[in-house]
């Protein structure tokens, strides 16, 4: 067998089995031939998914022995959240479902993090880009915490990771995905639809920001070869769509889908994290949760493409489904799902 060829029929484990990626990983995993289980927050017996916290392995451990493959995509994926609680779940609960593997002897142990820890990179400084030339975001950038309790503790979870296979606990692969989209993805179709909808949304940068989407197949795709590839182990991989667009572009789509054509609203970068940040106040004094904030302006202004060239070349992995075709398919889904008329 090859480095790169794909193993079929293994034991897979997902976390977040329930969740927009955990289902289609594990739909994947089940359609190829392996034998797939998982843990998320609610138990679904059709598909061999136990009810469980990530933090506390007793509920779930034992429906992990004999993986071979463990993918490990449970998180608190918000921008706004307290950070002891993303600390709790995002870098504990990665360490328990590491030691969790390693105990039942799984051989790989892919950590989904994201291109989220590679936020500094997107500041224009001379210092950066003499050390780092050229534009796109490769897996040499370095990472810096700057207070985003998301980011941050997807950092701190990279750490634990990759500390675990340089101890030769068990072999580790960290993939970083870029902007994620497709049927059933929260954060970049089904909050902006339903923002759009109560004239809630808007745009940092006039819209200039880059967005460097990938259709919900293309990332299930390099996940699975970069866990299928014994070189694989002990490697960072980005994976993001082949051709970045402006926000304004992306965002565009979801207006059209509602009859609502034109550019999406924008401003500066300074007025669009003030008009945020006063709406995340008044959601959080009313007890409602909300993405506005400071953290999805921030992410809505990225200046620097994502690289593939690594996933290129030592995966043979590259997306399929450009923007216009994964658009159309997620408004047939949206549509299906009475979230459009």
């Amino acid at each position: 067998m090859s480095a790169s060829a794909e193993q079929t029929n293994r034991r897979v484990f997902v976390t977040g089995a329930n969740g927009f990626l955990g289902r289609a990983l594990v739909a994947r995993c089940s359609e190829r031939g392996d034998r797939v289980s998982g843990v998320d927050v609610s138990a679904d017996a059709q598909r061999d998914v136990v009810a469980g916290d990530i933090t506390d392995p007793l509920a779930w451990q034992g429906h992990l022995e004999g993986a071979d493959l463990v993918i490990h995509t449970a998180a608190i994926v918000t921008n706004n959240v307290d950070v002891a609680r993303a600390w709790h779940v995002n870098v504990i609960g990665t360490q328990q479902v590491l030691h969790a593997a390693a105990a039942a002897g799984a051989s790989r142990f892919v950590y989904i993090s994201t291109m989220g820890v590679t936020r500094f990179a997107q500041v224009e400084t001379r210092a950066v880009d003499r050390c780092y030339p050229g534009h796109e975001l490769d897996e040499h950038w370095p990472l810096m915490p700057v207070g985003n309790p998301y980011a941050d503790t997807k950092i701190a979870a990279e750490h634990l990771v990759l500390a675990a296979h340089a101890a030769g606990e068990i072999g580790c692969t960290v993939i970083r995905p870029a902007d994620i989209y497709g049927p059933g993805c929260r954060p970049w179709v089904i909050e902006p639809i339903n923002a759009i909808k109560r004239g809630m949304f808007l745009l940092p940068a006039h819209g200039r920001g880059l967005f460097t989407a990938i259709y919900i197949d293309d990332l299930v795709d390099g996940i699975l070869a970069a866990a299928d590839h014994r070189d694989a182990a002990g490697q960072i991989f980005h994976l993001g769509g082949e051709m970045p667009v402006t926000t304004a572009e992306y965002f565009g789509y979801l207006l059209e889908m509602l009859g609502r054509p034109g550019p999406p609203r924008s401003y500066s970068m300074g007025t669009a994290v003030a008009i945020a940040e006063v709406a995340r106040v008044g959601f959080r004094l009313a007890g409602q949760h909300t993405e506005l904030g400071r953290g999805v302006m921030e992410m809505l202004a990225k200046t620097r493409a994502v690289s593939n060239t690594k996933a290129h070349e030592m995966l043979d992995w590259w997306p399929k489904v450009d923007l216009p075709e994964g658009m159309q398919r997620t408004e047939r889904w949206l549509r299906s799902e009475g979230l459009i008329d």
